[in-house]
């Protein structure tokens, strides 16, 4: 089974290793990592393969940056070429970057002439399988571009392998047919799992001469709070005034750098003794300063779900989530400009949630989708078809 791993943006490449290191084990799979170049910085994409045990990418589509049309387009095309020289039987695509979304429609809208027939829900299909890893989040919140490429990859893949049950629920009130809902788990759980020793080797709090719980974490990079010059001058007063009161290691994101350059905002904030500003750095030296902060303070996605599952504190610096499990059920706390500095000062002083235990996020999300997959390919009829059976549920 030819399969392709899609990546893009660094939790990308956290996702599919795992699944990677999993099916390089089955004498029957045949894994291939296309790596779109969306996110092209050595420190943003190179680093993350050498931490997670990753080969180079058999496929560099090149995109580059651009607008999101422009970035959706360009990778449209040179995938598409890619399909039709190749033809995989499965196509995994992960997350909401604009790589997702153009993937799963070039794919979808290749019908092969002489190419491998699958049989999927009782219908007997001639294109590529789709398979969307961590799917079904919604932050009910169409302003967001990612929000955008969840909707249009989850009503046109095949397979929707998805993290929890909110997730499910947000699939099937879309009217989204049962049997291509699986529920496997939390697949940046197995990395994080995968690394562990390495990254609690690190030490990396020490590149910044402090100690373990007396620092917290910073992550700032969406649109709608670097984008604009009054709100990213917000963020740099919150954050200023935050550091007083304990010290912030906060690795700038190339995004947010360019525009605290282009403020005039980055040359105040490096006068800050308090407020660390290093390059983005390895997930192996990331995860540990996480490991042993005291807090985190982000816009991102997937830290809300490791600081859930570690226990660790979060302010999430959005009017929404994508991930409401990890509020339900999690440290993260939602917050604004307005009352960060009120929700840090609860933190630091103890006041803050305590996890509960989500189901399926045990670090084993890549097994049950690799037995998934064991459940659907059959013998071939002929030297030249493959049939998959109808999907069953994962184990």
């Amino acid at each position: 089974m030819l399969i392709h791993l899609i990546c893009a943006a660094r939790p990308n490449f956290m996702k599919i290793a795992p699944l990677y290191h999993a099916l390089k084990k089955k004498t029957w799979a045949n894994p291939v990592i296309v790596h779109t170049g969306q996110h092209y910085d050595i420190n943003m994409s190179d680093a993350f393969f050498q931490d997670l045990g990753l080969p180079s990418p058999d496929i560099h589509l090149g995109a580059g940056s651009g607008t999101h049309a422009e970035q959706t387009g360009k990778v449209m095309m040179a995938y598409e070429k890619v399909i039709q020289d190749t033809k995989p039987d499965l196509i995994v695509v992960v997350g909401d970057v604009n790589s997702t979304v153009a993937c799963t429609m070039a794919a979808v809208k290749i019908l092969y002439k002489n190419g491998k027939k699958f049989k999927l829900n009782g219908e007997i299909i001639r294109r590529p399988i789709v398979a969307h890893l961590e799917a079904g989040l919604r932050s009910f919140d169409r302003a967001m571009p990612e929000e955008i490429n969840r909707i249009v990859t989850d009503s046109l893949a095949d397979i929707l392998w998805t993290p929890s049950p909110d997730a499910d629920d947000n699939l099937r009130r879309e009217g989204i047919a049962p049997e291509r809902i699986i529920r496997v788990g939390n697949i940046m759980i197995d990395s994080l799992e995968m690394l562990r020793a390495k990254i609690e080797s690190q030490e990396a709090y020490s590149d910044f001469h402090l100690q373990p719980s007396t620092y917290a974490v910073v992550t700032i990079h969406r649109p709608s709070n670097v984008d604009d010059p009054q709100t990213l001058k917000s963020v740099c007063e919150a954050l200023t005034k935050i550091s007083q009161k304990i010290p912030l290691i906060f690795p700038i994101h190339p995004r947010t750098r360019k525009n605290l350059h282009k403020y005039g905002l980055l040359s105040q904030l490096d006068k800050n003794e308090r407020l660390f500003l290093p390059e983005p750095i390895s997930y192996a030296r990331f995860m540990n300063l996480v490991f042993n902060c005291r807090l985190v303070i982000t816009d991102s996605g997937g830290i809300q779900e490791e600081t859930t599952y570690l226990g660790i504190p979060c302010l999430t610096l959005r009017p929404n989530t994508e991930r409401p499990v990890t509020i339900t059920h999690g440290t993260n706390e939602l917050c604004t400009l307005e009352n960060l500095e009120e929700k840090v000062s609860n933190m630091l002083n103890g006041y803050h949630k305590q996890p509960e235990k989500i189901e399926y996020w045990d670090g084993k999300t890549a097994q049950r989708i690799v037995e998934h997959l064991e459940g659907l390919a059959v013998e071939p009829e002929d030297q030249s078809t493959q049939i998959f059976k109808r999907p069953l549920a994962a184990k």
